[in-house]
């Protein structure tokens, strides 16, 4: 069984949501939420070696503890007005530097063109603030 995480990085949180992907001699290929804490992960001051250091082991265990093997991150916009912060490119830095599992980025627009073509199941238990992360990882579990 695979484990995809999927990530949507605001302001200096990342916001975490975990499928497992069974595979099609299981009864049919589905991927299934997994409900579990933490649901975020903050990188309190992005300025202090010691909270960055902090950051970087709170992820690392999370991947480990939870046998991840892909995480998808929930691209944001490098200018304009709906540009990602600085502090954000420097989490989705660490993370793609994790070493333990790969690292895609998925485009909200890929995102939203895939729900519209075929709706992806939310999960009664999803809460509100995970769905970009959640769609992510939707995403990519359809790609496989």
């Amino acid at each position: 069984m695979k484990r995809i995480c999927g990530i949507e990085l605001k302001s200096s949180h990342a916001v975490l949501v975990v499928l497992a992907c069974h595979d099609a001699d299981a009864g049919g290929k589905r991927a299934e939420f997994i409900e579990l804490e933490p649901r975020k992960i903050e990188l309190e001051d992005d300025e202090s070696v010691t909270c960055v250091t902090e950051f970087h082991k709170a992820i690392t265990e999370f991947i480990q503890s939870q046998n991840i093997e892909k995480i998808v991150i929930k691209k944001r916009a490098k200018k304009g007005t709906m540009a990602g912060g600085a502090i954000s490119f420097k989490m989705e830095a660490i993370i793609q530097l994790n070493g333990i599992a790969d690292v895609e980025l998925i485009t909200g627009q890929a995102i939203a063109a895939a729900d519209k073509k075929e709706a992806f199941e939310r999960p009664a238990k999803l809460k509100k603030y995970q769905e970009a992360a959640f769609l992510a990882a939707s995403l990519s579990y359809r790609k496989l």
